[in-house]
């Protein structure tokens, strides 16, 4: 291996589009990912904002030229089980960048990491990061478990980048991670085979399902439709709801909830589930700081959100696509410092931000977007915008006029890297 101007840490979405990048500017980047091949995952929904990115990277004719289905609309029931109207994203901007694509996270992964390759980066599979290693406060490398052969290695840098999702190396190491208490949500799903699946452009639209009730602790499924005719399913809820307050095992709670939603069941009937289902906790948190002297956090490492809204492989993507042009503009300017490798962080958090309200507006026990578009019928666009995954651009009075139907979140603020204590 040679030098390395970068190194990226992790090699889903946000990693793979940020080592992409990086390279594209002709800086030397050497990408590490623990897992020897591409995994199951969820995130399997894509919003159609990705398009811009996607461009970038070179990757829309591989994803025009793939068996995954096109995504025209989202479409919710509510829990008085009827269905709101489909919201068609082509409505805000009637062109190919407004559909977009249901895909399985084990091949879009992998043809990320193939596109990196494509682009110059050296891509290492089977590579287990051990450390990232400081002089003082600057990130300035990493230690890394290349396997029998070549051994456990110390290989210098002038950035790190953690990409490394959920298990957020760095920011849990740095104590940096805050979760949201009010988003405290587990999922469980699985695929399956043979559902039902609508006719036409709306065979590929995401459906959200509540469940039935008016119980304020009620659950919600994710319906997506995958390559293969499957289609994956996830219901999720509140720990408190789904896990501590449950007897049996998750595959139980799972067919309960169905059982609760007439929905769920006049779709999954007569599938065959294809897997255990699987489970995962703690929906929602981020980091105090997206950058200090030599290292970045993209994707889940530095944020996730619930899954309501299909947000997560948009966030990454994005945070991938910024953090690499303030990294390269670090790197041309010589100055390696947390404000220029950050420069980007206020502009993403707002955008998270944007979404972060949506997802409070839907928990709140009263609030549908029926209601809310009956009411302020004129912020129909607005909203599509968003579901569109349009979050990096002004609302207008939105958020004002959601605000007098549900109870929104303040807005959050990175801290600055003197408040944070420094780098360790």
């Amino acid at each position: 291996m040679t030098e390395h101007d970068v190194i990226v840490i992790g090699g889903g979405p946000a990693g793979a589009t940020a080592a992409t990048l990086v390279a594209q500017h002709g800086h030397r980047v050497l990408l590490l990912e623990r897992s020897p091949e591409a995994r199951f995952k969820i995130g399997e929904s894509l919003m159609p904002a990705t398009w811009h990115t996607f461009e970038r990277l070179g990757m829309l004719p591989k994803l025009q030229a793939s068996h995954f289905p096109r995504k025209y609309s989202v479409q919710f029931w509510g829990r008085s089980g009827r269905a709101s109207a489909p919201f068609y994203f082509q409505e805000t901007d009637p062109h190919e960048r407004s559909v977009t694509w249901q895909v399985l996270r084990s091949e879009f992964d992998a043809m990320m990491l193939d596109n990196a390759r494509e682009h110059g980066v050296e891509v290492r599979r089977g590579v287990a990061v051990k450390e990232v290693l400081f002089d003082g406060e600057r990130a300035v490398g990493v230690r890394a478990d290349f396997g029998k052969e070549e051994g456990v290695r110390e290989i210098p840098c002038k950035v790190v980048v953690d990409a490394t999702g959920r298990s957020a190396f760095l920011g849990r190491k740095l104590g940096l991670m805050r979760q949201d208490p009010k988003l405290h949500k587990t999922a469980i799903f699985s695929h399956f085979e043979g559902a039902l699946r609508d006719p036409g452009i709306d065979e590929g639209a995401t459906l959200v399902l509540y469940t039935g009730g008016d119980n304020q602790e009620n659950a919600w499924f994710w319906y997506i439709p995958l390559p293969g005719d499957k289609v994956s399913v996830g219901v999720v809820g509140s720990v408190e709801k789904l896990i501590t307050s449950r007897a049996g095992d998750p595959q139980a709670v799972f067919d309960e909830e169905v059982a609760l939603c007439a929905e769920a069941q006049r779709r999954l009937a007569g599938s065959r589930q294809a897997f255990p289902v699987q489970v995962l906790n703690d929906f929602s948190y981020r980091s105090s700081r997206i950058a200090g002297d030599g290292w970045v956090l993209a994707g889940d490492a530095f944020g996730f959100l619930d899954p309501i809204y299909s947000s997560g492989v948009l966030l990454a993507l994005t945070s991938g696509e910024q953090a690499a042009d303030s990294i390269h503009a670090a790197l041309t300017a010589d100055d390696l410092s947390g404000e220029r490798l950050g420069a980007h962080g206020p502009r993403f958090l707002a955008g998270m931000e944007a979404m972060r309200k949506l997802v409070y507006a839907f928990y709140e026990k009263d609030f549908s977007f029926a209601s809310f578009l009956r009411r302020f019928p004129d912020q129909r666009i607005e909203l599509i915008h968003l579901l569109v995954g349009n979050v990096f651009r002004p609302s207008g009075s939105l958020f004002a006029d959601m605000g007098q139907m549900a109870h929104l979140p303040e807005e959050a603020r990175l801290e600055e890297a003197a408040a944070a204590g420094g780098g360790r």
